[in-house]
């Protein structure tokens, strides 16, 4: 079973009420559902839902979704209005959702962030080590992290990438080098 990248999924965020959200059926695609099974899981669990975790489109918005996105079409004619989901949303359903893929998406979800907040933990610490030994480990940590978040799924021959990060006391530069087996 294939994980959710997160690229995929930057490419399905729309921004509604100054909100980043996910709609409805984009999720329910993400977690392998139908989309009634995502609105059903909100309606019968509205208490893990509290404001800020859901927005509710209005006709207005949604003429907008569908005006400005091609995959929300079929919304035009639907008399549902969707709802966006925030990112304490998806955590929120990915709690209520059962289904394998659903389950797959939610670890994926988690170890990403995982590593997310390692590696601004391994950064917070760079800037206050001296010893270049020290520093050094923590910098090719922060560069394995990177690389397991943004190229996880890299298919190459051979690659380098270079990732240059310029913090006011401290420059990271670290080169992943990548060669398919």
């Amino acid at each position: 079973m294939n994980a959710v990248r997160i690229e995929d999924i930057n490419n399905l965020i729309v921004h509604i009420e100054n909100k980043d959200v996910l709609i409805d059926r984009d999720v329910a695609v993400i977690y392998g559902v139908e989309t009634k099974r995502i609105n059903e899981a909100v309606k019968n669990n509205p208490q893990r839902f509290p404001e800020g975790y859901i927005i509710e489109l209005n006709a207005v918005a949604k003429k907008q979704l569908v005006e400005n996105f091609d995959r929300f079409e079929t919304l035009k004619h639907s008399s549902v209005n969707p709802k966006g989901f925030t990112e304490k949303g998806l955590y929120m359903l990915a709690t209520i959702l059962q289904s394998d893929k659903a389950i797959q998406t939610t670890l994926s979800i988690i170890e990403t962030f995982s590593k997310i907040r390692e590696l601004s933990r391994t950064v917070n610490e760079l800037s206050t080590i001296e010893n270049k030994q020290d520093q050094k480990s923590l910098m090719q940590r922060s560069g394995e992290l990177i690389a397991e978040v943004l190229d996880d799924d890299l298919q190459t021959s051979e690659a380098e990438t270079t990732i240059e990060l310029n913090f006011a006391v401290l420059k990271f530069k670290h080169t992943i080098k990548k060669k398919n087996p």
